[in-house]
Formats: C-alpha cells, sequence, structure tokens
C-alpha cells in the first residue's frame, strides 16, 4: 500500500511536469511556425491607412520668416508584392492646407526585395513625387529618390543600413526658392549664394532593432508585436527629403522611411555631410488574421537646429493584406 501510494503520488506529481513541458515544446513550435509564416516570401496585395501628426513650415504674410505648423496627415495608399521580390505601392499624403482635406502629394514607389537568405535581407527601391503647385507651406523641390537597404536578421539585435539619394529639377527649385532661402536663414542669420545650385540630398541610416512576438493575444490567431529600434542619421541637408509614414514592416525590412522630423528644420546650402537625427522608435504591431493595427511612438533629436531640437510623434497604421 504504501509503495503503490508513493508510485501514485510520484506520478502526480511528474504529470504536471510532463504537461507543461509538452506546453512549451507546443508553444515554441507555434512560434517558430508563425515565424516562418511571417518572414517567407509571399505574393499580397496590401491595403493602408496612416495617420501621422508633423510639422510644416508655412509662409507668413508680410514677413519673411516661416511659421512651422503641427497638423495631422493622413496617408492612404495600396501595393503589390511579389514573393519574387517585385513591388509597387501608390499612396497620397493628405493635410488640411487651409481650405480643407486635400491631397497635396502622390507618391509611386517600385521596389525589390531579396528575401531568399535567413541570415539576411536586402532591397532597392525608387519613388517618384508629384506635389501640387502654389501650396501655402514648404515641400522640398526632390521629385525623385531611390534608395537601398541591407539587414542582418541572425543576431537578436538586428543591425540595418539604408541609403538614400534624392533629386529634382531646376524648375521645382526655382518655385521653392523663397521658402528654402527663409529656412537657410534659421541656423546662422545668414545665407550664401551659389552660382551653380544641384538639386540633390543624400542620406545615410544606422539602425538596430529587435522584434519582441505574443501569439494568441486576446483571441486565436492573433499576434502582437513590439519593436524598440534606434536610428542614426546622417547626410547633406539642402532641401530636405520627402517623408512617408507609410511603416508597415513587410514592406520594407528595415523601417528606416522617416529622415526628419522636426519643429525646427533648417536647410544648409553647402553640399557636405553632417549629422542629422537620432531617433528612437517604439513600434506596437498587433494582427489578427490578415488585419494589423500599427501605434508607434517617434522621439527624435535634430541635430542642426540651434533650438527645439527634440520632437515626439505619434503615428497610427491600420489596413489589411490578402
Amino acid at each position: 500500500m504504501l509503495a503503490g501510494g508513493g508510485e501514485a503520488a510520484a506520478q502526480k506529481r511528474d504529470k504536471p511536469f510532463v504537461d507543461s513541458t509538452a506546453y512549451y515544446d507546443d508553444l515554441f513550435d507555434d512560434m517558430e511556425e508563425f515565424l516562418d509564416s511571417v518572414t517567407a516570401p509571399r505574393t499580397f496585395f496590401l491595403v493602408n491607412i496612416g495617420v501621422n501628426d508633423a510639422y510644416f513650415n508655412y509662409e507668413q504674410e508680410g514677413s519673411f520668416d516661416l511659421l512651422a505648423k503641427r497638423q495631422l496627415t493622413y496617408t492612404p495608399s495600396v501595393g503589390y508584392y511579389h514573393k519574387g521580390g517585385l513591388g509597387l505601392n501608390l499612396s497620397a499624403t493628405v493635410v488640411n492646407d487651409g481650405t480643407g482635406l486635400n491631397a497635396f502629394q502622390y507618391l509611386a514607389t517600385a521596389s525589390y526585395d531579396y528575401f531568399q537568405q535567413t541570415a539576411f535581407a536586402t532591397g532597392i527601391n525608387y519613388t517618384r513625387y508629384f506635389t501640387r503647385r502654389d501650396l501655402p507651406f514648404y515641400t522640398t523641390p526632390l521629385q525623385n529618390e531611390v534608395g537601398a537597404y541591407f539587414t542582418y536578421k541572425r543576431w537578436w539585435v538586428k543591425p540595418a543600413v539604408f541609403v538614400s539619394y534624392g533629386w529634382g529639377s531646376r524648375e521645382e527649385y526655382a518655385e521653392r526658392e523663397a521658402y528654402i532661402t527663409s529656412l537657410r536663414l534659421r541656423p546662422d542669420g545668414f545665407t550664401r549664394v551659389r552660382t551653380n545650385e544641384t538639386i540633390s540630398d543624400f542620406s545615410l541610416s544606422l539602425s538596430a532593432r529587435h522584434d519582441f512576438w505574443w501569439l494568441n493575444v486576446g483571441m486565436k490567431h492573433a499576434s502582437l508585436r513590439i519593436t524598440p529600434q534606434v536610428v542614426f542619421t546622417s547626410g547633406t541637408q539642402k532641401f530636405g527629403f520627402n517623408q512617408n509614414a507609410n511603416t508597415y514592416g513587410v514592406v520594407r525590412a528595415t523601417n528606416l522611411n522617416e529622415l526628419i522630423a522636426t519643429e525646427n528644420q533648417s536647410l544648409d546650402d553647402q553640399l557636405y555631410f553632417q549629422p542629422l537625427s537620432l531617433a528612437g522608435f517604439l513600434r506596437v504591431e498587433y494582427s489578427w488574421k490578415r488585419i494589423f493595427l500599427q501605434p508607434q511612438y517617434v522621439l527624435n533629436y535634430y541635430f542642426p537646429a540651434g533650438s527645439r531640437n527634440f520632437l515626439g510623434l505619434f503615428r497610427f497604421n491600420v489596413g489589411m493584406y490578402f
């Protein structure tokens, strides 16, 4: 009886241990299968709308200075991405320009992403910007942007590098010359005149991030991802890049698409490489089947500004892919 009771007690003690081990094995298997499904190349359509607050530099009547206003922008977009790597995305940027909510800029982006290797991902993209004329605020004269990225995926903290080059036309520069001159007066109180203006800017961004995943959060087939990320950007700042608030992670493995976010933007008419910004991102993504929600907070330090270097921005994306 004692021996039998001891054996039964031992089996009772062992059972929870065996069950918990099986539970964690199943959980890890589910996580591995989930991550494989997320990172595996696939063909899909993406429909997305982003909401973002940003600063716009408005012309003031009777004053040479520009007034920075913080406003909400809305970015609807639709994209097609083939599992072979080719992608096409069309989007618009909408803001209240004083007469109501209107699209002031349209974007067309062609891209190629190489995801065949498990250790790294790389890709290139080209974006053409179509900007409305006669806007009451400054927009960069750069109309074309080409970028390339590389990220290493094997380490716990994933490093990445992103290089971007933008260029425009003399006509676009002439239309924004008064705005450009005003922005270049901000840092030091004077501007230098150049007889040969190069309509281009380039940047180099370095980042480090890690994704924390949880499965079946709130409901079955739901997942939660929290991603802290640090991004350091250097480059030229003659005109400033166009900014795109579409941050869906599947589209670009680095998420490096915010070059300059500042209340006190300043330009420099000399073409030299300089530190531009240091940004910390906290991205949260909650997805259920093919629907996703993406709130995120960005804290940015803008080096060229003489004051008000820090800026906090909040963004929110919602969309679905199929």
